[in-house]
Order: C-alpha cells, then sequence, then structure tokens
C-alpha cells in the first residue's frame, strides 16, 4: 500500500506521522515545493521508526511526482493555512490554483488513485478535484467532516464530564463556521441520548462551540491546526487501505442524495477500498434539513468563486 501526502507543513507532516505510526502502509512519499523541506521532515519521521516500532517506509521529495507513481491513495494538505481572523473561504484565490495543479500531476502519475481532499476551502476544493480530474465520485473524498465531528465529540465529552470513548456523534454539512450542522439530537453516551445527562443550553453551547472549532484553534495558535486534521487523514486513510467499512463523515458530490445536487458536502458514508462504497441517508428534522439547505447554498456561494 503506497500513500502519498503532497504539502509537508504542519499538516501533512502530521498525516505521514500518522499513517506510518499505524504502520499498515507499506510507504508513504510525503512532497513539497520548497527545497529540501519534504526530504528532512521524512528523515526525521524516519528516525522515530525504531523508537515508535513502525515498519513504514517515509520518502521525501521536492515537487517530484515521478516519485507519486502508482500511489493507491494521494493526500492534498497543500496550500496556504488560515491566519487568525481568515474564514476559509478566503484562501480561494490562491488554494484553488495549487489544488489544480496537484491534483491533475497526482493523477497522472496514479490513475487509479483515490484522492483526499484537505485544502481548505475543502469543500469547494473538492469539488474542483472533481471537475479537473475526471475521477468518478466514489475515488474523491474531503476530509472535513471526520474532523468537525472529532471536534464535536471532545466538546461532547467536556459538557458530559465524560470520557470520549462513551461519546458519539456527528457533523454533517460545509466545513466551515456557518455551515457545519452537528447533530445534537442524535448525539449518545454510550447508546443513551445525552440530552439524559446535559440541558438543551448547554448542548447548544456545545454545538457553537465545535462550529468554531478551527477558528478558535486559529485564534490560539496564530494559524490553522494540524493535530487533529492528520489524524483525521489517518483514519480515513486506514479505513481505505484496510477495508474497514468504516461510517466517516466526508464531503463527496451529491447527485440527489439529500436534495442536493452538484456540489460536494458533508454526509456519512461507508469506506473502504473502492474509496466511497456508499452513501449513508440519515432521516433529518426539519430544523436539520433547513441547515443542511443553508449550508449547501453556502458551498455552491463559494464554487461559483472557480475558474476551470
Amino acid at each position: 500500500m503506497k500513500v502519498t501526502v503532497v504539502g509537508a507543513g504542519a499538516v501533512g507532516a502530521s498525516c505521514a506521522e500518522y499513517i506510518a505510526i499505524k504502520n499498515f502502509a507499506s510507504e508513504v512519499v510525503l512532497l513539497d515545493i520548497k527545497e529540501g523541506f519534504a526530504e528532512g521532515k521524512a528523515m526525521d519521521l524516519m528516525q522515530t521508526a525504531s523508537l515508535n516500532g513502525f515498519d513504514t517506509r517515509i520518502v521525501g521529495s521536492t515537487n517530484d511526482y515521478n516519485k507519486t507513481a502508482n500511489s493507491d491513495i494521494c493526500v492534498i494538505t497543500s496550500g496556504i493555512p488560515r491566519k487568525p481572523g481568515m474564514t476559509r473561504e478566503e484562501l480561494i484565490g490562491i488554494n484553488a490554483g495549487i489544488v489544480k495543479m496537484v491534483a491533475t500531476s497526482l493523477v497522472a502519475h496514479s490513475p487509479d488513485t483515490i484522492l483526499i481532499v484537505v485544502s481548505n476551502p475543502m469543500d469547494t476544493m473538492t469539488y474542483l478535484a472533481h471537475k479537473v480530474t475526471g475521477l468518478p465520485k466514489n475515488r474523491i473524498i474531503g476530509m472535513g467532516g471526520a474532523l468537525d465531528s472529532a471536534r464535536f465529540k471532545y466538546r461532547l465529552a467536556e459538557a458530559l464530564q465524560a470520557p470520549i470513548s462513551d461519546v458519539d456523534g456527528m457533523v454533517i454539512g460545509g466545513h466551515s463556521d456557518k455551515g457545519m450542522v452537528p447533530l445534537t439530537r442524535l448525539a449518545t453516551r454510550n447508546s443513551v441520548p445525552v440530552t439524559q445527562f446535559i440541558s438543551q443550553e448547554r448542548l447548544d453551547a456545545v454545538r457553537e462551540a465545535t462550529k468554531v472549532g478551527g477558528a478558535t484553534l486559529t485564534g490560539l495558535l496564530g494559524t490553522s491546526a494540524w493535530y487533529a486534521p492528520g489524524a483525521a487523514v489517518s483514519g480515513l486513510v486506514q479505513a481505505i487501505a484496510c477495508d474497514q467499512k468504516k461510517i466517516f463523515p466526508c464531503s463527496v458530490l451529491l447527485e440527489g442524495e439529500y436534495g442536493l445536487n452538484d456540489l460536494c458536502i458533508g454526509v456519512p458514508v461507508v469506506l473502504g477500498r473502492t474509496g466511497i462504497e456508499k452513501i449513508v441517508t440519515i432521516d433529518l428534522s426539519d430544523s436539520e434539513k433547513a441547515h443542511m439547505q443553508q449550508s449547501a447554498a453556502g458551498v455552491t456561494k463559494t464554487n461559483g468563486l472557480l475558474s476551470f
């Protein structure tokens, strides 16, 4: 199993590290445009192999897509990260050009690959990858929902004063501060609805904290987060590589599902060896449907800024 990660910054390096530590891939290629940067990150990570007990080979490359040839899965993290006060949508001007070049270069060298898009604005960049590569919809996946759901579970566990292993919950919709739809109605603590443990007011606060989770970290760190995004990517990659049939909320191209068409947005999917094996339909409440429609309108507006 060969995995390529494009972008050796904090997010990309975290992706490579978590994938390697899980020890299911034979090779991880880390690629960046900055001379020697990916090679240095790869060498540093390889020097942890004996300490962390993994045998995955990590290879760094400066902009040589030949090194990525025949990758089973490719992850695109490249682009500029958010700064404090920026929305994900404000990154579109620069990141669209980067993602277009990276996606087409990856597919040229690995025509059977599965693409995972991390670059922001993530839903629009996932949509762009569809338009410029022509890959089937099961082989292009946006990471955002997996990360947003992890942040939701963190906030739920915090409010419940419970271990995170007890908590389950999901975020669908767009990967943006206004577009996320945390499904508080369906959140559980060890299969028991969380409404039995905390008030609706507290649950509303959890929902709002989840929606600004990325902005909160950007304000604290001065740049985008990297540990949780890297872990989210590694979860998706492992589910595909190991054919786990796990359900994750991911940004996928919808063609009538959830009453939406011609956009990529977060919904639950089953991930296996062929990528997206099934889009899972949830019976949403009227309020959740309305929020999903609002989210889709925001994503469509951002998509309108693209030029192909």
